[in-house]
């Protein structure tokens, strides 16, 4: 893929990002918001944490986004007596009698790891072990994942029974937390005449597994100006209780803050925004758009917040 600059590109990567939409919401009616913070994620290169109750398109929708950008795609059910080698793959003896490794699952481009809360801590590190590497290590030898890479896992509420938390050092891996909730009611009426009848939707492939990495690359070039940085590592900085930028709330309520891996994704998060909103360089408010899922899940509330009902979300707004 040519382009003569980095201006014409980042229109192609803004034209592209209203296809691949547009070409997702046939099929996954009413989630505009939650298309979008995946989009942003896959161009990013990182990784997207679904929290929802089941029954809300959560599968659909990672089906039809590697459909769209033409990826392949394995989707992992999470169970509590899930091994490591179930996911990474595993040494088996062939029959001329020499180990080969037979490649797991997690060897695809877009991963749905469905219900990560419901497997335990041995499993969990196994699928975030890879993520980070992106390669598996088997029997001493390293496998590469294909590229680009991408798990979308989803959670059910912690509230439910049987499930394993991920720990927030583990949490912190995910690029943004996104929270699903229940369709508005003229959506789901959209929903229920669509999937209750016959009709079928064809999805046209927009993009491929090299345009997108040329646009992963693209997002880092993207310049961005002193008091734009300066603002979103501020920003993460000030979730940190008893430090240099922390607000009395902070100090009150929270009892851990976002780390550096926060600063980094805001600033992606911001340059990606900008490029797919038609922008060439991003500004405070593309900044703040994606400010709430990157740090909601790098927060921790202390128990005087949870006991005056007082969300993250709402600490983040105060924020900004």
């Amino acid at each position: 893929m040519q382009y003569k600059n980095e201006v014409e590109a980042v229109d192609a990567l803004h034209q592209s990002f209203n296809n691949i939409k547009a070409e997702i919401s046939k099929v996954v009616v009413g989630q505009d918001d939650i298309i979008k913070s995946v989009l942003i994620a896959i161009f990013s290169n990182g990784h997207c944490l679904l929290v929802g109750v089941p029954g809300l398109a959560k599968t659909l929708l990672v089906q039809t986004v590697a459909s769209v950008l033409d990826l392949d795609f394995n989707r992992i059910q999470f169970t509590p007596d899930l091994m490591p080698s179930d996911i990474i793959g595993a040494e088996i003896l062939g029959e001329d009698r020499h180990f080969k490794f037979i490649k797991g699952p997690v060897f695809s481009n877009i991963i749905l790891a469905d219900e990560i809360n419901r497997t335990p801590p041995k499993t969990q590190a196994a699928l975030l072990e890879a993520m980070q590497e992106k390669s598996v290590t088997a029997a001493g030898q390293t496998h590469t994942l294909p590229k680009p890479f991408f798990v979308l896992a989803t959670q059910n509420p912690i509230e439910q029974e049987g499930t394993y938390p991920l720990p927030e050092a583990q949490l912190d891996r995910f690029m943004f937390n996104i929270q699903l909730n229940y369709p508005a009611f003229a959506d789901e009426l959209n929903i229920v005449k669509n999937t209750t009848s016959n009709k079928t939707t064809q999805l046209q492939k927009i993009i491929h597994a090299d345009d997108i990495q040329y646009f992963q690359k693209l997002i880092r070039d993207i310049p961005i100006t002193d008091n734009v940085l300066e603002y979103a590592v501020k920003l993460a900085a000030k979730t940190r209780p008893n430090s240099e930028f922390a607000t009395d709330a902070v100090n009150k309520y929270i009892s851990w803050g976002a780390g550096p891996r926060a600063s980094q994704f805001l600033v992606l998060g911001a340059k990606c925004h900008a490029a797919v909103t038609g922008k060439y360089s991003p500004d405070i408010e593309d900044v703040k758009a994606v400010a709430e899922p990157i740090l909601r899940h790098r927060i921790v509330r202390n128990y005087r917040a949870e006991a005056e009902g007082l969300s993250i979300e709402k600490i983040i707004k105060d924020l900004l």
